[in-house]
C-alpha cells in the first residue's frame, strides 16, 4: 500500500510530534524504517540513507555537536529518506538547534520531533509504520485480502489462471510464471509495459534470481519482483509486476507466498514446457522425441541453423545471454536455451527460406567471434550452417562425442566449429574402433622416431604440431606458442620436411598430417 509521511503522523505512536521543517515534503512515500544510533555517525548514515525510507534516531551519539547533526541532516536529505524523526531526550537531544532545522529545510527533508517521555518507543513506531505500510488503512482492503478472496473463489472460477487474471486485475498488478529456463507457462497481463524478453535480460543482468525471498527489479520505469516458488516438487520463477509501484516488497513477497498456497489448493499443474524439453531431448540425441514436439513448441517447419554448447561459463554466465539475446534481436531468429549449472546449450532456427538460412548462419558466427572475445576459459563449441533437426540432433551428438577430447588437442583454441568438431569425430571413432586406419595416420610420423634421436625427434614433431595445430602453419605464431625465435622454428620446420619427404603445407600433404598430429596429440595425453 502506498503511504506517505503524512499518512504516518496520523499514527498514536506520532501523537504529540512536530514538523520542524520541510512540512511541504510529508507527501512523500514511505516504504520501510530504520534505526540511526551508530557511535560513527557518518557510517550511520551511509547504513541508513536509504530512498523513501524513515529514518528514527535520538542523535546519543552526537547529541552535544550540532555541527555533526547539522551535516548528518544534510546527508540523509541528499540521499532521499522520506523523513527523519529525532526523539527529544533530557538526557540526549533536549531540543533541536536552529542551525540544523535550517539545515533540514535547506536539504528539503522533514524532520519531525517526538518527545521521549517512555511510552513513545522505537518499537511501537516501527510497529505501527510497518503495519500501515502492510496493511493500509482497513486491514480487509489490502492486496493480500482482496487477491485471496478471488485466487479461492472456487465457485466462481474453473482454473486456477481464471482465478488468477481476477486477483490482478482488481488489484492492479500482473504475474508471469516462467521455468527455470526462463520459458514462459502462464502470464496474466493487466497493462503492456515491457517485453518479458527484456525484462528476463534485465534482471538477470542484476542477478535476482540467486537471492532468496522476492527482489525488485525495475525494468525501464516498471516496478517487478522476481523469485522463486515449488510447485510439485519443482522449482519456478514467478514474476509479479507492480503497475503503479503502490505496493511495498513486503506485500509482494506474501502475495507470492498467497499465490503459490492457491496454485496448491487448486492443484494446479503447469502446462509442459514443451520448448525447454524439445532443446533437452535434441542434446541427448532423441530424434524421435523432438519430432513430437515440433507442434506444440511451434516449432514445425523451421530451419535449424545452428547447434551450439558452452563450457565451463561459470565465471561469465550473465554475459553470454545478453550478448545471445541481442544478435537474437539484431537479426530476428529464434533461440532456446537451456542452462545446467556451468554449461549452456543452445538452438538458433530462422523462419524462412535458403537466403535466410545464409544470412542467420552470418549472424549465428558473427556471435560466436563476440562471445570468443567475451569469455575467459570457457569454451564454445557449434555446428552452424545446417536446415534440418535431424542435422542439429546429430550435431549435438558430434559435440557430446568430441568436446571433452578438443581441448586436449586444441589447447589454445576457445572456439570450435564443425571443421574441428569433424575432425575430432573422426580421430575418436578412429582411437576407439579402425586400428587401422589409425596406424595408418600414425605412420606418418613414425620417421621421426626413427630416423633421429628420441629427443630431437619429440622436439621436431611439438613444433610441427604447434605449427599446424595451434598457429594455423604461421611461423611467427608458432615461435609465440613455444616462445623460442622464429629463426628456430624455421630451422625446426625445414628439417621436418627433410624426414617426411614430403612439402608439410601442400594440399594433398596437409589432410593427413593433421589427422596425423592431431591423433598423436589425443593418445598422449
Amino acid at each position: 500500500m502506498k503511504i506517505s509521511v503524512n499518512d504516518c503522523l496520523k499514527l498514536d505512536a506520532f501523537r504529540g510530534s512536530r514538523v520542524l521543517a520541510c512540512s511541504d515534503g510529508c507527501s512523500r512515500r514511505v516504504r520501510s524504517v530504520s534505526v540511526l544510533d551508530e557511535d560513527d555517525l557518518g557510517m550511520g548514515v551511509e547504513r541508513n540513507g536509504v530512498s523513501e525510507q524513515m529514518v528514527i534516531t535520538h542523535f546519543w551519539t552526537s547529541r552535544d555537536d550540532t555541527e555533526a547533526q547539522k551535516a548528518a541532516v544534510t546527508a540523509l536529505g541528499r540521499k532521499g529518506i522520506s523523513a527523519l524523526v529525532v526523539y527529544l531526550n533530557e538526557k540526549g537531544v533536549v531540543r533541536v538547534a536552529p542551525d540544523v532545522i535550517r539545515a533540514a529545510e535547506d536539504a528539503g527533508l522533514p524532520l519531525i520531533t517526538i518527545t521521549d517521555n517512555g511510552n513513545a518507543t522505537y518499537s511501537m513506531l516501527i510497529e505501527q509504520v510497518l503495519d500501515k505500510i502492510l496493511y493500509g488503512e482497513n486491514y480487509s482492503d489490502n492486496i493480500l485480502n482482496n487477491s485471496i478472496y478471488h485466487l479461492l473463489n472456487f465457485e466462481k472460477h474453473s482454473s486456477f489462471p481464471a482465478a488468477l487474471r481476477e486477483a490482478a486485475m482488481h488489484n492492479n498488478y500482473q504475474v508471469v510464471l516462467m521455468t527455470e529456463e526462463f520459458n514462459t507457462i502462464l502470464t496474466v497481463e493487466t497493462r503492456h509495459l515491457v517485453k518479458i524478453e527484456d525484462a528476463v535480460q534485465a534482471a538477470r543482468k542484476l542477478d535476482a534470481f540467486s537471492m532468496n525471498g522476492f527482489t525488485r527489479v525495475e525494468i525501464e520505469s516498471v516496478v517487478t519482483y522476481w523469485g522463486f516458488i515449488n510447485i510439485k516438487d519443482s522449482r519456478y520463477i514467478l514474476v509479479i509486476v507492480d503497475n503503479e509501484d503502490e505496493y511495498s516488497a513486503a506485500e509482494m513477497s506474501k502475495l507470492a507466498q498467497t499465490i503459490e498456497l492457491a496454485i496448491g489448493m487448486w492443484k494446479y499443474t503447469p502446462d509442459r514446457d514443451s520448448r525447454a524439453e524439445f532443446i533437452k531431448s535434441a542434446v541427448r540425441g532423441d530424434i524421435s522425441f523432438c519430432h513430437t514436439l515440433l507442434d506444440e513448441s511451434g516449432l514445425r517447419g523451421m530451419q535449424f541453423t545452428s547447434a551450439f554448447y558452452i563450457k565451463d561459463a561459470r565465471e561469465d554466465q550473465d554475459r553470454f545471454p545478453e550478448i545471445l539475446d541481442r544478435h537474437r534481436k539484431e537479426s530476428d531468429f529464434g533461440l532456446l536455451v537451456t542452462i545446467e549449472a556451468d554449461e549452456i546449450y543452445g538452438i538458433v532456427y530462422v523462419e524462412g527460406g535458403q537466403e535466410r538460412g545464409i544470412e542467420t548462419k552470418n549472424a549465428c558466427l558473427a556471435m560466436f567471434d563476440e562471445l570468443k572475445a567475451a569469455c575467459r576459459d570457457e569454451r564454445i563449441f557449434h555446428i552452424t550452417g545446417m536446415e534440418t533437426l535431424e542435422a542439429c540432433v546429430d550435431g549435438f551428438k558430434m559435440i557430446n562425442k568430441t568436446s571433452r577430447y578438443m581441448e586436449r588437442v586444441f589447447p589454445f583454441k576457445r572456439v570450435f566449429s564443425k571443421y574441428e568438431i569433424s575432425m575430432m569425430s573422426d580421430c575418436v571413432y578412429m582411437q576407439t574402433g579402425s586400428q587401422q586406419q589409425r596406424k595408418m595416420y600414425l605412420d606418418l610420423l613414425e620417421p621421426f622416431e626413427r630416423e633421429v634421436s628420441q629427443n630431437k625427434g619429440r622436439m621436431l614433431i611439438d613444433t610441427l604440431s604447434t605449427f599446424v595445430l595451434d598457429a594455423g602453419m604461421n611461423s611467427n605464431r608458432t615461435a609465440e606458442f613455444m616462445n623460442i625465435h622464429n629463426n628456430t622454428v624455421q630451422y625446426r620446420l625445414k628439417k621436418a620436411n627433410e624426414i617426411l619427404g614430403a612439402e608439410m603445407t601442400a594440399n594433398r600433404v596437409i589432410p593427413g598430417l593433421t589427422m596425423a598430429l592431431a591423433l598423436k596429440r589425443l593418445e598422449e595425453d
